[in-house]
């Protein structure tokens, strides 16, 4: 071809190009045609967004079921009366042409982004080790690998084992660890049992390291339980190549915050949730939970370095670049529970490499992820002390001083219910029985009510950012529990819990005012809050059946965690029953539409491209059944390309 021929052909492509831009918008010439999903929260950084705005407030109420895929543990479970799982959470990852999910059983499959066919299943057979810990059949996600040559499927299992899966075939991969898996239980220092040990989220690869963390028994009945440490291994071969003591050995960094020596058998302080990465920085940044057990510390006085911290580590070698401890001597259950969001911000004219921590106690705490020190004072205060005999609760806690807490904090007479005078003096009543509070009032003999419970305000679903408009969307819920301590005749600790549960309120209500889940959005330039609205309906009208005066939306707990693209905010809910995927404007919350859903919805949902076509995909179902329904505009409604 000649090069004036070239340049007509040019000139051809860039006239053509511009006649679409008039023809369909802006909005379709933004979205390419084919848009991966390659990370669970679509980045590394955990910001669940994606810049498609195919699907936008003007066309998004036409969303229609593209696609369903019936999760292989269905056959499984209706042949055993006694398995089911809690939830499908699942958000799964999209490569080119393909997805990649894990099940709640712990089977992985490869499905069609365009019509959700199987291309293949691969069975772990994790399921047949009977129930795992904690919260039984549950996993949420995949990781995947590639070097040019070789393309593989990272998968953890509920039965503490990694395995290497070829994505293009299904098969495990003969080169990594024991014919395509390592077993985890495996190079923590002391024996651990396979029955108290799990994982369910997924790995987070980092060059050519896989970095992997542990769900651990929350309520043993021994001071003795499996550490937390969380390993980085080579991803081709399965070999170690680091480890990094959560709970420091003698002679490491931190090892006199757990005195008397209770660095030697303490356990958990691990990360059940998923994680960051930072790959320019080379940086992992690993959100730790509560040490053994979650409300009596008297076996493990001190700070308990590194429970309940945010630690940054050397992705390559593991090696320490700056930890934030949260909670000192954790009694709250309040792990931190969600991936870290990885945020480029601009605070008072100075560009910022920050890392946004959600936290079960309705904080966020922002700091600069290459130093770790805060963006924002974070001031330390006086708490209330325990009188549970041989406890000692840290004397001062963490308090970030901006953003300001996204839920409620602690109890008092104020934030319980008021519809009307009789429910409030029934409320007073039922709180009176029990010691109650600001943030991190211990818990005791009598009983605590604890605010946010241990299901946290934010939890595992973590927020979602926009890096266009530095703001980050949290999903929270409000859910007081009651925490009782009884003196333990059939453990080794002191204390047990004797009672973990709800609270509930008059004429079975909530305890506490409205709203009872809310959706907040922060600008991260500011700290500043730029609005905040309940999150659903929740139980408006079973209040004004009860003759209260419409309260308007209250909010509902059954939600996932949010999808943020150019255009919209998505959230999956249950909301009385009817269960949606609901679109807000991201500039002020308000709802664009309700999309309706054949089931109750349970991973947090995920966008792509595929053959110019954009597809929302969520993981859903009940306890005996699961499945992923894609939705997208009609395809009459599709942009001509």
């Amino acid at each position: 071809m000649t090069q004036q021929r070239q340049k007509r052909v040019c000139l051809w492509q860039v006239a053509i190009s511009f006649l679409l831009l008039c023809l369909f918008g802006g909005a379709a010439a933004e979205s390419p045609a084919d848009y991966d999903w390659p990370h669970y929260a679509n980045d590394q950084g955990a910001s669940k967004y994606a810049p498609l705005s195919q699907i936008n407030a003007e066309n998004v109420a036409q969303l229609a079921h593209t696609w369903t895929w019936r999760s292989p543990d269905d056959a499984i479970m209706a042949k055993n009366r006694r398995m089911g799982a809690l939830g499908y959470k699942n958000t799964p990852i999209k490569i080119g042409d393909v997805l990649y999910v894990s099940t709640s059983l712990g089977q992985v499959a490869a499905i069609r982004a365009d019509t959700g066919e199987n291309l293949w299943v691969f069975d772990t057979g994790a399921w047949k080790a009977g129930r795992p810990t904690n919260l039984g059949f549950n996993t949420r996600g995949v990781a995947y690998w590639s070097n040019g040559k070789r393309r593989r499927v990272l998968m953890p299992t509920n039965d503490a084992h990694l395995w290497s899966i070829d994505a293009e075939t299904g098969k495990p991969d003969s080169a990594f660890g024991d014919d395509g898996r390592i077993d985890l239980t495996e190079g923590l220092g002391r024996p651990v049992s396979r029955r108290l040990y799990s994982v369910i989220s997924a790995p987070m690869v980092v060059g050519d390291v896989v970095v992997v963390g542990s769900s651990i028994m929350d309520r043993p009945r021994k001071k003795q339980s499996p550490p937390g440490h969380v390993r980085g291994f080579d991803v081709g071969t399965g070999e170690r190549r680091w480890i990094f003591h959560s709970i420091p050995q003698k002679g490491e960094f931190g090892a006199n915050t757990w005195e008397q020596g209770a660095w030697e058998y303490s356990g958990n302080t691990n990360v059940w949730t998923l994680m960051s990465a930072d790959p320019e920085l080379g940086y992992v940044y690993l959100p730790f939970g509560t040490p053994t057990n979650d409300y009596y510390g008297g076996h493990r006085l001190g700070d308990n370095l590194f429970a309940e911290s945010l630690v940054c580590l050397n992705a390559n070698t593991g090696e320490r670049i700056w930890h934030f401890q949260t909670v000192r001597h954790g009694l709250w259950d309040y792990d931190l529970p969600a991936a870290p969001n990885l945020v480029d911000i601009v605070v008072e004219g100075k560009p910022i490499k920050a890392v946004a921590q959600i936290s079960k106690q309705a904080f966020v705490y922002v700091l600069d992820r290459v130093t770790g020190k805060p963006v924002w004072p974070i001031e330390d205060r006086k708490v209330a002390a325990s009188d549970v005999p041989g406890e000692r609760a840290s004397p001062t806690q963490p308090f970030p001083t901006r953003p300001a807490p996204f839920d409620i904090q602690g109890l008092s007479e104020d934030d319980l219910i008021d519809f009307t005078p009789e429910l409030r003096a029934k409320a007073l009543e039922i709180v009176s029985q029990y010691r109650y509070g600001p943030l991190f009032t211990p818990p005791s003999l009598q009983g605590t009510i604890q605010l946010p419970g241990q299901a946290g305000a934010g939890n595992w679903r973590g927020a979602g950012f926009d890096p266009e408009t530095l703001l980050l969307y949290i999903p929270s819920i409000t859910s007081p529990n009651i925490v009782k301590l009884i003196e333990s005749d059939k453990s080794e600790m002191r204390y047990d819990v004797g009672h973990l549960g709800r609270v509930r309120g008059p004429n079975r209500l909530p305890i506490t005012k409205p709203p009872y889940s809310r959706i907040s959005a922060i600008d991260l330039s500011t700290g500043e809050y730029k609005w905040i609205r309940a999150n659903g309906e929740g139980i408006r009208h079973q209040l004004i059946k009860l003759g209260i005066k419409d309260p308007g939306p209250v909010g509902s707990p059954q939600t996932t965690g949010p999808l943020v693209t150019k255009t919209l905010l998505f959230v999956g809910l249950n909301d009385g029953d009817k269960p949606m995927l609901r679109a807000l404007q991201k500039a002020t919350g308000e709802a664009v539409a309700e999309v309706a859903l054949p089931f109750a919805p349970s991973g947090t949902p995920m966008t792509y491209m595929k053959d110019g076509r954009q597809f929302i995909v969520l993981a859903g179902g009940t306890v005996k059944e699961a499945a992923l329904i894609a939705l997208a505009l009609p395809a009459e409604d599709q942009p001509t390309p």
